[in-house]
């Protein structure tokens, strides 16, 4: 098993290092940039390129069945979903074969209304109970995962 993390942005990486360690578990931390990681066995940094999409062509290249991947990025999502991996966004929600496409579909819609100036702003902050969400679902990747050996 390994996760794998898109992680310029991601907000949970305490979570999946203390989730990880629990279940003993391959961490992958992809970025553009170095980014702090715990020395520890378990945990990889991997820095790629800045080029346009290159850790997200990194994560989708290595995923599969025995994956799991988080990120906020729907479209790394549906191809980490297309690979056979589990996708947990940073909030906890599952990205999944039947979910997926109306992420894409809203993606594509909140796009061109912030290109048409109707929309300003972003997510809502991120809170505890995303925090707590994500610790739970990522356990629960995890112990299903095993089982499925």
């Amino acid at each position: 098993m390994h996760i794998l993390v898109d992680a310029d942005a991601c907000p949970v990486k305490e979570e999946i290092y203390k989730v990880a360690f629990r279940h003993e578990v391959r961490v992958t931390i992809v970025s553009n940039s170095p980014i702090r990681i715990p020395a520890h066995p378990l945990i990889e940094r991997v820095v790629v390129s800045d080029g346009f999409d290159a850790a997200d062509d990194w994560i989708a290249e290595r995923a599969d069945a025995r994956s799991v991947c988080i990120t906020a990025d729907i479209l790394l999502a549906d191809r980490c979903l297309k690979a056979g991996a589990r996708v947990l966004a940073p909030n906890g929600k599952p990205f999944t074969t039947s979910s997926i496409g109306g992420a894409i579909a809203t993606r594509a819609i909140m796009a061109d209304l912030r290109a048409g100036g109707d929309i300003v702003g972003g997510p809502a902050p991120f809170s505890k109970t995303d925090r707590s969400r994500f610790l739970s679902a990522l356990d629960e990747a995890l112990v299903r995962l095993r089982r499925i050996g």
